[in-house]
């Protein structure tokens, strides 16, 4: 090993003990990483920020702004509301939600079929009170492990048939890695089901401001359409609709004051006060085909300008204070219109524009965006934060679904890369509404990009200054005294280790012609050396930055660098010891 060898090692072991010691976050880790590996000369000056407009950095960023609309659409929570009544446990949900990620993996891009599952483990996550770090990092390893399952499902598995086209003349097909994959998918999956236990922290979620403040029970009022859902049931219904988590408190309806929802049988132009959790509430309100009285006031705002809601909380000597709704004129004088009411350890009964507000009180206004603040001010309420609310805001459509659908079908043919085709389908779904601009900037876990664009160019010094081409002569060294058996393993294990500091298409790249000329010179057959060049690559779960897909989830789950071998250690030891058998069972050697 020559100097520059040796430092472009020495410069990505630090990088990599650091993000270990946890004590610095880890993008800062990741830029002194960097500036280390430029000053010490091994990253060239003018690549130094060559990363920021890698091919991964694209994914993960259009990954996170697709997932977001998808969760936003409401597709997500009618999906739920039809599976959930059959998975009351936790067990069941995760190992539902891994199957669904490894099957859809075998077939589209794996980073795709997370996407799609990501917003309904989150669903899942909130209504069993269940902490997301428990299903995010198992999803991610098993679309890994469902990409094993056929040629498509993962990019290993495209570039090893490739190579083997071009010793043998014959490429792999389709199926040939199925009998291989699924067994390892199968017995993956079963681990992750159990294995989860392995994460840091504990089952349930932090609690947020809103929790802390007991502010999940909201009352808001809708009108009945011509044509809703909710024409011709009563109350009992409706909540039964929404799983118990809605409340009907009061019926208004036209020539009367009031009606006993338990009496009464809801027609159209009726007012329905609804109690319950903002989420609820909105999925109630969209199932049901309510109109959110108010909702559709104009505002005085320009084209550009963005409407939203806000969660705010009214303070001691706030304009609001012990005065109506109605009588202070919030859309007329502040251009706002008052959306829902929450108190704690109160019920609500009165009409929104009747409540005599309190301090304390929690309230929900829709308004132009970028007046809040003064608007706030002016009424002397305190803006929430930690919790998303979208009443109000958001509408079921069948856009984001529908795009990322069409873009994983264009990658699946090969019409396109995937980068175009997730990086095309944020922008289609912020250009036709879908997702609004902010929301999209939002979901976009800059420290994760960061780090990640940091740590390409200094990975990709390893292979600049030849240090990959020692590792592979070394393996080459190292596994020829040895049985076939523990050649191949040597040899998936090697894969499995250089692809974090590479990409998994990067690793094939370089171990595959070792692995195919090492099988050569012993007198073996290459095909179960490629095969387990392609395993070992695509199995990376002992860091967020080997795959796109670990990356994925490090932000929403919460996840620090370290915690990632935390379970993907045992899992990475159990797909070297049944796949190195397996591979030689399906491949004969000889």
């Amino acid at each position: 090993m020559n100097y520059q060898q040796g430092l472009a090692v020495a410069v990505l072991a630090g990088t990599m003990a650091l993000f270990v010691w946890g004590r610095w976050r880890y993008d800062m880790v990741a830029v002194a990483g960097l500036l280390a590996g430029v000053l010490a000369g091994v990253v060239p000056t003018d690549e130094a920020f060559s990363g920021f407009s890698n091919d991964i950095v694209i994914i993960v960023a259009s990954a996170l702004v697709v997932s977001a609309a998808v969760a936003r659409s409401g597709v997500i929570e009618h999906a739920v509301q039809a599976i959930s009544p059959r998975l009351k446990g936790f067990r069941s949900q995760l190992f539902l939600l891994i199957a669904a990620v490894a099957l859809m993996s075998a077939f589209v891009k794996n980073i795709g079929a997370l996407a799609i599952m990501m917003p309904i483990a989150m669903q899942m996550a909130k209504r069993s009170g269940t902490s997301i770090s428990c299903y995010l990092m198992p999803m991610a390893f098993a679309s890994l492990l469902g990409g094993l399952m056929t040629l498509v499902g993962t990019s290993p598995n495209i570039i090893v048939s490739g190579i083997r086209e071009d010793l043998t003349g014959k490429p792999f097909q389709m199926f040939d890695y199925a009998p291989v994959g699924a067994l390892l998918t199968l017995a993956g999956l079963a681990f992750l089901a159990v294995g989860y236990r392995l994460l840091p922290g504990g089952q349930k979620p932090a609690a947020s401001i809103g929790e802390a403040l007991n502010i999940n029970a909201y009352v808001t009022e809708a009108r009945v359409p011509a044509g809703s859902a909710a024409e011709g049931k009563d109350a009992a219904e409706i909540a039964a609709d929404g799983e118990d988590e809605v409340t009907v408190t009061r019926v208004v309806r036209e020539g009367s004051r009031r009606v006993r929802p338990s009496e009464a049988v809801l027609e159209e132009g009726d007012i329905v006060l609804l109690e319950g959790a903002p989420d609820a509430l909105e999925r109630t309100i969209a199932k049901q085909n309510l109109e959110l009285e108010g909702q559709d006031r104009v505002f005085a705002s320009e084209p550009t300008d963005e409407i939203g809601v806000i969660e705010a909380v009214i303070a001691r000597g706030s304009l609001l204070e012990g005065r109506a709704a109605g009588r202070l004129e919030l859309h007329r004088r502040f251009d706002i219109n008052l959306l829902a009411v929450g108190r704690s350890g109160a019920r609500l009964t009165d009409r929104l524009r009747d409540i005599r507000l309190r301090a304390g009180d929690v309230i929900v206004l829709q308004g132009v965006l970028s007046s809040f603040p003064e608007r706030l001010r002016e009424l002397g309420v305190l803006p929430l934060a930690e919790r998303e609310v979208r009443l109000g805001s958001a509408t079921r459509t069948i856009v984001p679904v529908s795009v990322l659908a069409v873009s994983m079908v264009l990658t699946a043919l090969g019409v396109v890369p995937v980068e175009i085709a997730f990086f095309a389908a944020a922008a289609v779904i912020v250009a036709l509404g879908a997702l609004p601009l902010r929301e999209a900037y939002t979901a976009i876990d800059w420290p994760i990009l960061v780090m990640l664009a940091a740590l390409i160019p200094l990975s990709a010094s390893l292979e600049q200054t030849g240090a990959t081409d020692l590792l592979a002569r070394q393996l080459s060294a190292w596994a020829w005294g040895m049985p076939p058996v523990g050649a191949l393993a040597l040899i998936m294990v090697a894969a499995m280790a250089v692809t974090p500091f590479l990409n998994n298409a990067a690793t094939v790249l370089v171990m595959a012609p070792v692995a195919a000329l090492f099988a050569k010179e012993l007198g073996y057959r290459p095909d179960p050396f490629l095969m387990a060049v392609a395993v070992g690559a695509a199995c990376d779960f002992l860091t967020p930055i080997g795959h796109q897909c670990n990356t994925l989830v490090m932000g929403p789950g919460g996840y620090r660098f370290g915690d990632y071998w935390r379970l993907g250690l045992p899992l990475s030891l159990l797909v070297v010891g049944l796949g190195v058998p397996l591979i030689a069972l399906v491949w004969p050697l000889r």
